[in-house]
């Protein structure tokens, strides 16, 4: 289902939605209480959900490939939140835990994350919040992280500069 009121063409969505990732993640960097980066609280998330998760499975759930998780897990060891082990089966594979560091600063990441959305939503209804999560979480479907997976196709005349 395409949207196809005038108004919605106007709409400079690429631009948008590369600005606020960036004005956010520039102003989550310089918040004081933060600790760790906005990458190593979506890991400690993981695996405050999971501890123990295998480090493959924690790479997909954050949308990061093989280099990207190991290189996460390395940081956030040298820093004392996490620690790898190996697998008991399977003694190729590894697994992250959560150090009593990286628990007490998982807390502190939850707080400021609620903080966070709080002020994000300000001023939206929750029925706008869903259509704004549920376009969000669209955008994954058309445009997957695995190259091997086929987009959607964007017709070319339907294609706008953003």
């Amino acid at each position: 289902m395409r949207n196809k009121s005038p108004e919605a063409r106007h709409h400079r969505l690429i631009y948008l939605l590369n600005v606020a990732q960036r004005r956010l993640q520039r102003w989550m960097a310089t918040q004081p209480s933060n600790e760790v980066t906005p990458a190593q609280a979506g890991l400690l998330f993981i695996l405050g959900k999971q501890d123990g998760v295998l480090m493959g499975e924690a790479g997909a759930a954050l949308d990061l490939g093989p280099a990207g998780i190991s290189g996460l897990v390395d940081r956030s060891a040298a820093a004392k939140l996490v620690e790898r082990r190996t697998d008991r089966d399977d003694g190729r594979a590894w697994r992250v835990w959560l150090t009593p560091k990286g628990r007490t600063v998982l807390a502190q990441a939850k707080t400021d994350a609620a903080a966070v959305n709080a002020a994000l939503t300000e001023g939206f209804s929750a029925a706008e919040i869903d259509v704004v999560a549920r376009w969000l979480t669209s955008i994954q479907d058309k445009f997957p992280r695995d190259q091997t997976e086929t987009p959607r196709e964007i017709p070319r005349n339907k294609r706008r500069h953003s």
